[in-house]
């Protein structure tokens, strides 16, 4: 998907990537390094990342040392979030709308305080309306997110980069809204873990059968993280017009599809649990303008993305464990 000319633009450049140790920034680390780049790696989470990259330990929410980070980098990569499934972030909304608001806000200031020449900011499908397929120019801001919280907290950041385009004339501020993400490296946190790496952790537990909620019809779109990762380098690199672009898998998948690649992987058996709720019957991406302004073409079928992530899964079921979690900080 990045050809030897772009590859070639990040060759000795600074690059810093918020949230390096997560399921998407590992993979941005890894293929910058891949290109010569001169990679800071930010991230809370007790996690190695690529040996060629810096590690550096700190947390975002903090505006000096957002500061300090960014002092001296050519490209900004702000890929750090909060990931948490449906059920956590509706219990503890606190959790997820304080720490990402300040930690955009910090990051997105400082690097513009610090004159980046390029920034990109990772935001997610969950800042639209309800609709069944997300297209960037039916985009309306005065329409509800669809995952209020995290999606408020996401969709004013893209406002602060609005604001200073507006006031400053900036144009080099890229924004992406990426789709159900799964990979290596995921979150598998039995108590906050999204989907694919939810029903992974049950079936390492030994839930046999594995038991999925609904009917199997729903209609979601899932990107492997590798393709994401892409998408957000080439973000950079192309910008996004003063505008934004959404990074899909490129095709629409039902949750029976999902579970039966899945079975077949871990080979395990499934039943549908239809007394439970099948959510929104279809959400997915329309990548039309990714493919145009950026070359973006997710590489990677759905069996092969579930096969390298069960293996990864395998070898690091306890990684969780490392990770920071803002969900366990709350306080009554």
């Amino acid at each position: 998907m990045i050809g030897t000319q772009i590859a070639a633009a990040f060759e000795n450049r600074t690059a810093l990537v918020t949230g390096g140790t997560g399921l998407i920034g590992r993979e941005v680390v890894r293929r910058l390094c891949d290109f010569g780049a001169r990679v800071r790696s930010v991230s809370l989470d007790e996690l190695p990342t690529d040996s060629r990259a810096e590690q550096v330990s700190g947390d975002l929410r903090s505006f000096d040392f957002c500061r300090e980070i960014t002092l001296n980098m050519d490209f900004v990569f702000h890929v750090a979030g909060i990931k948490g499934s449906v059920d956590v972030t509706k219990a503890q909304p606190a959790s997820t709308f304080v720490p990402l608001m300040l930690m955009n806000t910090s990051v997105l200031e400082a690097a513009r305080e610090n004159g980046a020449a390029k920034v990109v900011y990772t935001s997610t499908i969950g800042v639209y309306g309800a609709a069944d397929e997300f297209r960037e120019e039916d985009d309306d801001f005065l329409t509800p997110p669809m995952d209020v919280y995290p999606g408020w907290a996401k969709r004013m950041a893209e406002m602060q980069i609005a604001a200073y385009r507006e006031q400053f004339g900036h144009d080099h501020f890229a924004i992406v809204r990426p789709c159900n993400v799964y990979g290596p490296g995921d979150n598998f946190d039995p108590a906050t873990a999204m989907v694919i790496p939810s029903l992974m952790a049950r079936i390492a537990a030994g839930e046999r059968p594995l038991s999925v909620w609904g009917d199997g019809s729903a209609i979601r779109d899932f990107a492997f993280s590798t393709d994401v990762a892409e998408g957000i380098i080439l973000a950079l690199h192309h910008g996004t017009r003063g505008s934004f672009v959404n990074l899909g898998g490129g095709g629409a998948c039902s949750i029976a599809e999902l579970v039966e690649t899945l079975s077949k992987i871990a080979g395990v058996d499934y039943v549908f649990d239809t007394t439970k709720p099948v959510g929104y019957p279809v959400r997915i991406m329309d990548i039309s303008r990714a493919r145009d302004w950026l070359g973006y073409n997710p590489e990677t079928n759905l069996e092969a993305g579930m096969q390298a992530t069960w293996d990864w899964f395998q070898k690091n079921a306890d990684a969780y464990l490392a990770r920071k979690d803002f969900f366990a900080e709350a306080t009554p």
